[in-house]
């Protein structure tokens, strides 16, 4: 038996419930600003030793937990672990980031592509298990996986890009191989989080980071229409809990009513879009989840307060709505963790005035 839930603000918001003020959680929060966590990866070796690890997985994900009064915690684990199981051989090179030695850049690559056996990524379903145990109910913990457009960007390009010039050349002349590739991907992604949450996850987030990059017409295309084949397969209740779903497109706040209409519980937003607007066009069919530049932290911390309290202000009072605080993207590695706490520390004073 798992540990019962203490903390489940985070929940109730995500399903627009009542709540005693916003809560908040950081993308990202479980990683490199936190001197605790290069420890960690030091000991591990790499990247991947740490994230392949459950003990070490389920140590960086309480880390966060035991510094700041946040509301959720989030698996650690990367968006690349489902395209690594499928044998395209995942590493990360310093200062240059994740790199797969065999891309998916093919006709014949395409062809050989399959969903991998998730017995191959037990690894993250042990962590999700022991940092629940760990964990002891204090707050719920999320479960994610990259969008498969986000995931394909990796598959195609054979690593980080800035122009998307082979995916998008792809899209272009051979959309047949690219949909094969999102397909194959949105299938795994929707078992891979589904054992995620049979291991015990209590929401699960789908990270769309790159949709933004796409014109309009192509993302409800190449990448939505595989965001919600996703989710149209997640099982959304365990053991009698419903879980919730948070869907999120960096650059997707053109696109706000089509992500709210996929069935998701809440959509993530980027700092570049207003949370009234996006309550507006959505009319509070779902909860709304962000959404302060990750640069705000960088700020002094009057700067930082102002900045929070414009965001809770601009979402307003809760009315039908609900409201999970978050940064637009992740947090920077150079971040302060000091700034973190006052972040934390503003969020939950300034939003009580909304909350009844």
């Amino acid at each position: 038996m798992l540990p019962t839930l203490k903390n489940d603000v985070f929940l109730r918001a995500l399903k627009r419930q009542a709540v005693p003020y916003t809560p908040v959680w950081l993308m990202r929060q479980a990683g490199r600003y936190l001197p605790e966590y290069r420890e960690c990866r030091a000991q591990a070796g790499s990247f991947m030793g740490l994230a392949s690890n459950p003990e070490y997985a389920c140590e960086v994900t309480l880390q966060p937990i035991r510094r700041f009064d946040l509301d959720a915690s989030i698996l650690f684990a990367d968006i690349l672990l489902i395209p690594d199981a499928m044998g395209l051989d995942l590493s990360f090179v310093q200062g240059e980031g994740p790199k797969f030695a065999n891309p998916v850049d093919s006709e014949q690559r395409v062809a050989e592509l399959q969903a991998p056996d998730m017995e191959k990524l037990r690894y993250v379903f042990d962590a999700v298990t022991l940092i629940r145990q760990e964990l002891g109910g204090k707050v719920p913990l999320i479960g994610f996986a990259g969008s498969p457009w986000t995931v394909a960007c990796y598959m195609v390009e054979g690593g980080s890009t800035r122009e998307y010039r082979k995916i998008k050349t792809m899209m272009y002349q051979r959309p047949d191989l690219l949909k094969q590739i999102l397909e194959v991907t949105a299938t795994a992604t929707a078992v891979y989080l589904n054992e995620q949450i049979k291991a015990g996850a209590q929401a699960v987030m789908i990270f769309d980071s790159w949709g933004g990059v796409l014109p309009d017409g192509l993302f409800q295309q190449f990448s939505l229409a595989y965001t919600q084949k996703v989710i149209d397969q997640l099982n959304r209740q365990h053991e009698g809990e419903d879980i919730p779903v948070i869907a999120f497109t960096k650059g997707g706040g053109l696109w706000i009513k089509d992500i709210a209409a996929t069935g998701a519980d809440a959509v993530g937003l980027d700092w570049t879009m207003s949370l009234a607007r996006a309550r507006q066009e959505t009319g509070d069919k779902v909860a709304l989840q962000g959404n302060i530049d990750p640069m705000a932290l960088f700020g002094s911390e009057e700067s930082l307060r102002q900045e929070v309290r414009r965001v809770i202000d601009d979402f307003g009072p809760v009315g039908q709505g609900g409201h999970v605080f978050n940064l637009g993207h992740g947090i920077s590695q150079f971040t302060n963790p000091e700034q973190v706490a006052v972040l934390v520390d503003e969020v939950h004073n300034h939003s009580k005035q909304y909350h009844n």
